[in-house]
């Protein structure tokens, strides 16, 4: 038998080293940490949290990118690695709805990427419901779909846990796959509580149909119900990820909340809370930066888009048996940018000519290229769907409008809604600008992916019968919307024409033959479900039409009529100069 080999302490190390850099780079592990008896007297816990990261999953103009964070990670998951701790990666929420590839996959691409970058959790936000049922690219009926079928595929994709323990579905916790109120993992030999929430105000910033049966409690009690049971189950650090959050402009004392808002939702909560049950919270919601103590507890919060990135480092200290023998001292770090270049202030920059790679840490910051690969295969479906055609060559560009400018594109929305739905007497789609139309179609073959671009949202078409007077405060309301005054919607079946009484926008809408629309009039009118609510909102006598279930996504209705119309579509069919649909005075003064 061959004798065993001496390993000098060197020796060990060196292949202990070794074993940790290969755990690293596999990627997908929450955290990694030595055992606790192995920990020093002191061992640091790194908390970081990402944010609203509204599915930008590459860097712009030198910020933010996925990759690119797994670069700052890596050097600090080194660092911990060195000194015995362990770095815990939390999201809270608004992570999936906003970059077109994410749309186009309806989050699996960052699903994919969070896995690779080894999240521990990631509560659940407002905006994340907003994909609604798994799509299946064509008309399909949405009224027996799980209006939450795409939120639960990514979180039985996720190898993390979905946390949102103030999210009801009646009397109870949501209990979908891979979704609870709260998760314990260990890190630095410790036992961390994980919290999710959402704020008070979610299911009204979001599309209606899909949180149907849904309710959101307040924040302090249920974060206080479970740190507590979670404190009870053995845990020596508690955090919530919370999709809630604050605004503060300066980040030099965390206890100086005088640029703070001090009436934030998540201070409020906080303070609500026993001193001591919760030691940290990573923010949400608010697009704002936040690194400051409230109430002893250290609240983190880093903008979004992943511009950003939030960090608090737990000093934990041991007694000789192992255990915490005092509640955790906290440093709380400013909100760090994620750069791929920085000047010697270490501020970012746009191109390596104005400045050097970022370091971290330490170290260069290098992208992270195993998350690259992770997103590769979604990324690749995502391309397929958006070069699918659709049969039909546009003569020219279909342009959206801006304004009180007519919005070509808008009436051939409109015009889809009112064919497809028979029985429709009129119809209005959207109009440019913040939630309406994005982009113009281009001129040539058109495919799912233009159309996409012009309108990544999973809003449905809808009817609602109005009356005459109904319909017409509908149109005046649009314009005098603060937000979205002025801007032309889409309309099919009508031609309506505003004018301005005393500084005040009123509208008047004929039927295509010329007949005006009178106000005792009944119409059945077909238009996205957020123009209903509005619609309902404003005249709650206004009644679903028979069969107004929601038919489909309403880029799916424009799509599938597309189909219909041949091999070739007139642009100037939906916009005559000669006779206009939408017609209104350049301003109406003030509004």
């Amino acid at each position: 038998m061959r004798p065993a080999v001496p390993r000098s302490a060197t020796h060990r190390r060196a292949v202990a080293f070794v074993a940790l850099g290969v755990l690293l780079c596999l990627g997908g592990a929450t955290v990694f940490s030595l055992p606790a008896r192995q920990q020093p007297p002191v061992t640091t816990l790194s908390i970081v949290g990402t944010t609203d990261l509204h599915g930008r999953i590459f860097a712009e103009q030198g910020r933010g990118g996925l990759a690119l964070l797994g670069g700052y990670l890596a050097n600090l998951r080194a660092a911990r690695a060195a000194d015995g701790g362990a770095v815990l990666l939390l999201d809270s929420g608004d992570t999936y709805q906003g970059g077109l590839d994410s749309n186009l996959s309806e989050g699996a691409v960052v699903v994919d990427a969070y896995n690779a970058l080894g999240y521990a959790a990631a509560a659940i936000g407002n905006h994340d419901f907003e994909f609604g049922p798994v799509d299946e690219w064509g008309l399909v009926e949405m009224s027996a779909a799980d209006r939450r079928g795409a939120l639960k595929a990514r979180a039985a994709q996720a190898r993390f846990p979905f946390l949102a323990a103030n999210l009801r579905e009646g009397d109870l916790a949501v209990a979908w796959p891979n979704v609870r109120p709260s998760t314990m993992v260990e890190a630095a030999g410790v036992k961390v509580g994980i919290v999710g929430v959402m704020t008070d105000d979610a299911l009204s910033m979001t599309l209606p149909a899909n949180v149907a049966g849904l309710r959101v409690t307040p924040l302090a009690g249920v974060i206080a119900v479970e740190a507590t049971a979670l404190r009870a189950a053995g845990a020596g650090v508690v955090v919530v990820a919370a999709h809630a959050g604050g605004e503060c402009s300066a980040f030099d004392d965390p206890a100086d909340l005088s640029t703070c808002d001090d009436t934030a939702e998540i201070f409020d909560a906080i303070r609500r809370l026993p001193r001591g049950l919760v030691d940290v919270v990573m923010a949400g919601h608010t697009h704002a930066g936040v690194a400051h103590e409230v109430n002893g507890v250290a609240v983190a919060q880093a903008y979004s888009w992943g511009r950003a990135f939030s960090r608090v480092d737990l000093s934990i200290t041991r007694a000789a048996d192992g255990t915490i023998s005092a509640a955790p001292a906290h440093r709380i770090f400013p909100p760090r940018a994620v750069c791929t270049w920085e000047d010697a202030a270490g501020q970012c920059v746009a191109s390596a000519a104005a400045g050097m790679p970022s370091r971290y840490e330490g170290r260069a910051v290098m992208p992270d290229h195993a998350v690259d690969a992770a997103m590769a295969p979604a990324l690749a479906r995502v391309a397929a769907v958006r070069a699918a055609p659709l049969g039909v060559t546009l003569d020219t560009l279909l342009p959206r409008g801006s304004g009180a400018v007519e919005s070509p594109l808008g009436n051939l929305f409109a015009d889809a809604f009112r064919d497809l739905l028979p029985g429709t007497d009129a119809a209005l789609s959207y109009a440019s600008g913040p939630g309406g139309l994005r982009t113009d179609v281009p001129a040539g073959a058109a495919t799912v992916g233009a159309f996409y671009d012009v309108f990544p949202f999973d809003n449905l078409v809808v009817r609602r019968t109005l009356t005459g007077a109904e319909l017409k405060q509908l149109l005046a309301g649009q314009v005098r919307r603060p937000r979205f005054g002025g801007r032309a919607l889409g309309v099919s079946g009508l031609r309506v024409r505003l004018q301005c009484h005393d500084g005040v926008y009123q509208a008047e809408a004929e039927r295509e033959s010329g007949e005006p629309v009178r106000d005792d009039d009944r119409l059945v009118v077909a238009m996205s479900d957020f123009l209903a609510a509005r619609a309902t909102a404003m005249s709650p006598s206004a009644a679903l039409s028979h069969g107004a279930e929601p038919l489909a996504q309403m880029r799916d209705v424009v799509t599938a009529w597309l189909r219909t119309r041949g091999d070739r579509v007139q642009s100037g069919a939906f916009a005559d100069a000669a006779r206009p649909r939408w017609t209104q005075p350049a301003s109406c003064g003030p509004i």
